[in-house]
């Protein structure tokens, strides 16, 4: 029985709920623009973009839509290969992780769909459109952390929790205060740069400060850069509080370690990253800030996220959200 899963290609958390969830499932098809990751050749749908030449007077479709450019060959090209693959391997379930528009084309070739939730004020028309269509919708975030107007207002969202690539590892050992930091940049786009790295790490002497991530701070002996192919779980581990953009990968991966936080939203639409940040600062979770700290304000900051609970991680994450999110798309495969 197939399934297929749609991952959208912005970020990285969309793929990596992917992965930690298909080793669950039987048989899933990934459609995606992003290539297919290492073993999956064989099970990946490769996808057009879906960038207009020029300029689109009407890419929301009045508003009912988040993103149809008119004459976009590659949106035509896409939505045609997803409907194609779907025509013939007649998939039991299409999880959508994310996208309004494919979410509706699914329904509407008659196959149920999974939407995947996300953080942000997302009462508009096309989401709400898709929620009503869909045959499940599943937040990677817990009913404790749940803010109001979030996911569809009924019985159909599900809770799955935080989902992390790191899930079913030992988490490491508690770190004492006053240790390495790790700065974590999210894939998805974010305002940080070099210089505000170096400068945190000027200001803090006793700590050493490594990099990791959509960011580089080359040349600087103060940062250790480990590159965009970092082994995080490993830097993780080694620091003893984490400096990080607020994307649900991001806080799934710090979470999933147990680790101090300073959590930086950046702008996003529907304040997908703000509302991720007064969840957190609701579970009292991480120190939440709108801007980077001056400077001289590193060691206090730092300092305080190292003085909340760990345990308040717990009210996010588990370690079962894939768990989770498997049962629900294996329900809808019965």
């Amino acid at each position: 029985m197939t399934i297929g899963w749609y991952v959208h290609h912005q970020g990285a958390g969309h793929l990596h709920r992917l992965l930690a969830t298909a080793s669950r499932l039987d048989d899933v098809v990934g459609l995606s623009t992003l290539p297919p990751p290492p073993g999956w050749a064989d099970r990946w749908v490769r996808l057009a973009l879906d960038l207009p030449a020029g300029e689109d007077d009407d890419p929301t479709a009045g508003g009912t839509l988040h993103w149809a450019p008119l004459g976009c060959a590659g949106l035509r090209e896409r939505m045609a290969a997803i409907a194609g693959w779907i025509a013939a391997a007649r998939p039991a379930v299409l999880v959508v992780d994310v996208s309004v528009e494919v979410a509706l084309l699914g329904r509407l070739l008659g196959v149920p769909t999974v939407l995947v939730a996300q953080r942000g004020l997302r009462g508009d028309e096309a989401h709400a459109r898709a929620y009503r269509a869909a045959s499940a919708v599943v937040a990677p975030w817990t009913a404790a952390c749940h803010l109001p107007d979030e996911g569809p207002p009924d019985a159909r969202l599900a809770f799955a929790g935080a989902i992390s690539r790191f899930d079913g590892r030992p988490r490491p050992a508690p770190a004492a205060p006053g240790g390495d930091v790790l700065a974590l940049v999210g894939s998805g786009g974010h305002a940080l740069t070099a210089a505000d790295v170096s400068a945190a790490a000027r200001a803090t002497p006793g700590r050493r400060w490594h990099l990791a991530g959509a960011l580089r701070v080359p040349g600087d002996p103060l940062v250790e850069d480990h590159g965009d192919r970092a082994d995080v779980w490993s830097l993780l581990a080694r620091c003893s509080v984490v400096v990080g953009t607020a994307g649900a990968n991001v806080v799934a991966e710090v979470a999933a370690a147990r680790r101090a936080f300073v959590c930086l939203p950046q702008p996003r639409p529907f304040a997908e990253q703000a509302r991720q940040g007064e969840a957190l600062r609701r579970l009292g979770a991480a120190e939440v800030l709108e801007t980077a700290p001056a400077p001289r304000e590193w060691p206090r900051v730092l300092a305080q996220a190292e003085r909340r609970p760990a345990a308040a991680w717990d009210r996010l994450h588990d370690g079962r959200g894939a768990e989770r999110l498997a049962a629900v798309v294996e329900t809808l495969c019965a």
